[in-house]
């Protein structure tokens, strides 16, 4: 099921794409299993991606962002030219288990100079 977003939402997370690069490139040769993937694996390390698409057709390039969004459950948020903006939250168990407590780092060794000031 892909997440309807409204026009705010959408509006806020253009913003955060703004200084995002494309992580996945398509090439003319069509959206195959493993670009895909690569998609999906994106998505679910950074919720909000870019993607380029090489091909010079705009409806082709519409048609992918319907098929990459129903595949993957995700949101389209913008297309413009040949980049795609494509969300898709993550669950919220999935944010708790990321943050883990890292273990406190030791305090610098102190040396033989600092003991004789």
């Amino acid at each position: 099921m892909m997440p309807v977003l409204t026009s705010a939402q959408r509006s806020a997370l253009r913003a955060r794409a703004h200084p995002l690069h494309p992580v996945v490139m398509i090439s003319d040769a069509d959206l195959g299993p493993a670009v895909l993937n690569e998609i999906d694996r994106n998505l679910s390390s950074h919720e909000l991606i870019k993607i380029r698409v090489f091909s010079e057709v705009r409806a082709t390039r519409e048609t992918l962002l319907r098929k990459i969004c129903d595949t993957l459950s995700a949101a389209p948020v913008q297309h413009i030219g040949k980049i795609l903006v494509v969300y898709r939250p993550q669950p919220a168990d999935a944010e708790a288990n990321t943050k883990k407590a890292r273990p406190r780092r030791k305090p610098p060794r102190r040396t033989k100079r600092s003991f004789q000031r």
